[in-house]
């Protein structure tokens, strides 16, 4: 008759059980202090009035300054939104392609195909933003060639348009969105397409029953990677757009830097993580993250 095994000692039942937690802490402790801390500090302003010329005061009716706030500047708030909503869109239909077609066709040379993907973005993204405006001049390398060669009329200009600030976070938020993409691409289980072939599905059938379906992972990822920076960018317009494409990003930070209220931008602020969350809410709901983890 075999012996039955020692159950292991209490003692180092409960030092196995702490491994995880202290593993986890370094990380927890690294976000309480720089991101949940000044996140609180952020969120108490909106309950203050004043200026930092005759000091701050706390009010009780601080929804006056989320309204206030809300009313002030919602143009430039639904704006941000709706700006997020074209680039995240624009990004997905430019990166799917691509990055299908190097997840089913790069071969041996799917690395190299990705890293001329990503070079340009090894600069920073200032400096990329910058070159756009050299690109979009009026006399730049686009349009002056465009005007000499009589295809635009001289006053034609993109600068200062919602066109350029498009083009330009299309541009500089385009990896947030291929990467994830070719990640759920690349794990694709080719043998699923050949059983769809089996079955008499044509390429298009194939690619609506089995691929899109088993990359929406990667969609939803890049997805929020994409349209949450965008909504919240203010050097695109800062540097490519006008008066007419001023999003939210550039109120908050006209409010805190250059007039000192920090009550309205750090109400401005929580009213864009309010939308954001509400709206990825209600994306996830629609494309049902229930089933993509599942």
């Amino acid at each position: 008759m075999r012996e039955a095994k020692p159950s292991r000692p209490p003692v180092r039942r409960a030092r196995r059980a702490l491994i995880p937690y202290l593993l986890t802490f370094p990380g927890v402790l690294w976000l309480a202090l720089f991101f949940a801390a000044p996140l609180v500090f952020t969120l108490l302003f909106t309950f203050y009035e004043g200026s930092l010329d005759f000091g701050y005061s706390f009010t009780s009716s601080w929804p006056s300054t989320y309204l206030e706030a809300f009313r002030q500047y919602d143009t430039q708030i639904v704006r941000s939104l709706i700006y997020g909503v074209i680039v995240t869109v624009a990004t997905l239909v430019i990166s799917y392609p691509m990055m299908y077609w190097i997840a089913m066709r790069g071969g041996r040379r799917k690395n190299l195909y990705l890293l001329l993907i990503l070079l340009p973005f090894f600069t920073p993204f200032l400096i990329r933003t910058l070159s756009w405006q050299f690109v979009l001049a009026d006399e730049g390398i686009l349009l002056g060639t465009l005007k000499n060669v009589g295809i635009l009329s001289d006053d034609f200009r993109l600068l200062a348009t919602p066109v350029a600030v498009l083009s330009g976070m299309t541009y500089n938020f385009l990896p947030f969105m291929a990467l994830p993409l070719y990640v759920a691409l690349e794990k694709l289980d080719l043998a699923l397409l050949d059983a769809a072939a089996d079955l008499y599905s044509s390429k298009t059938q194939a690619f609506l029953k089995v691929t899109l379906p088993l990359s929406l992972p990667g969609v939803f990822a890049g997805s929020l990677l994409t349209f949450i920076p965008t909504v919240g960018d203010f050097i695109d317009s800062q540097l490519l757009g006008g008066t007419n494409t001023t999003m939210i990003g550039n109120v908050v930070v006209r409010e805190l830097l250059v007039n000192g209220d920090y009550p309205t931008g750090t109400a401005l602020s929580f009213i864009l993580i309010a939308g954001i969350l509400i709206g990825v809410f209600f994306y996830a709901r629609a494309l049902g993250t229930e089933e993509l983890t599942g």
